[in-house]
């Protein structure tokens, strides 16, 4: 029992505790802006917004009412940025787009 004993002593005072310092997760705030969609240009401030990481809701009721024609079209064209740039997008009965980054995801 001696000789075991002695071995098993070696392997113990041979073990050390390593302790490793704790990763602390990297806060990110996320900015959410409320925009107004007025015509076609508008489109271009909006995606610099989503590439600067904001979630943007967009208001374009007034726009839906007065040019619906141009709100399809600024909506097609949001749709195919979206798409190029992995962004999620979706509309709300109450006459607003939701446009998310790639890191955030809309649940449906």
């Amino acid at each position: 029992m001696g000789l075991l004993h002695d071995i098993l002593g070696k392997v113990r005072s041979e073990e050390e505790t390593v302790e490793l310092p704790e990763e602390q997760e990297e806060t990110r705030q996320v900015t959410i802006r409320i925009e107004t969609l007025k015509d076609f240009v508008d489109i271009d401030r909006i995606s610099r917004l989503l590439k600067e990481g904001n979630i943007v809701f967009i208001k374009g009721r007034d726009l839906q009412r007065n040019d619906l024609g141009e709100f399809q079209n600024c909506v097609q064209k949001l749709k195919r940025v979206c798409g190029q740039y992995g962004w999620d997008i979706v509309g709300t009965e109450e006459g607003y787009l939701i446009v998310t980054p790639q890191f955030a995801k809309i649940e449906r």
